[in-house]
């Protein structure tokens, strides 16, 4: 079965937020997503176009079922959290993404089999 990835992308309105919300990331929203079940986590600054101020986390799930407990049992407190620190009134908003992944860095996948 193949990987799942789940991107989260927060539109920020200045770098104060930004450095706020990436070491709010840092200091331990990515480790409790990696205990929800994620296997791994990246964090990436979006610098195509530079604006909007763009930050997305990137999820890697071994499986739809993975990425379902995850969503079901860990997002709503961790997304509560977030939005309790983040608010759309801060100027702040999400969007989030769910693909699957056909290959990974050097490894090269037939991708007519999911």
């Amino acid at each position: 079965m193949p990987d799942i990835a789940y991107t989260v992308t927060a539109t920020l309105p200045d770098p104060r937020t930004r450095d706020e919300y990436v070491a709010w990331l840092r200091e331990g929203h990515l480790a409790q997503v990696m205990k929800g079940g994620a296997t791994t986590a990246a964090i990436l600054l979006l610098t195509d176009p530079a604006s909007p101020i763009r930050v997305q986390t990137r999820y890697t799930f071994s499986s739809p079922d993975a990425l379902d407990r995850y969503l079901h049992d860990h997002a709503p407190a961790l997304r509560a959290d977030g939005l309790a620190r983040f608010p759309p009134a801060r100027g702040v908003a999400f969007a989030r993404e769910i693909a699957t992944i056909l290959s990974h860095p050097g490894h090269v996948q037939d991708p007519s089999r999911p």
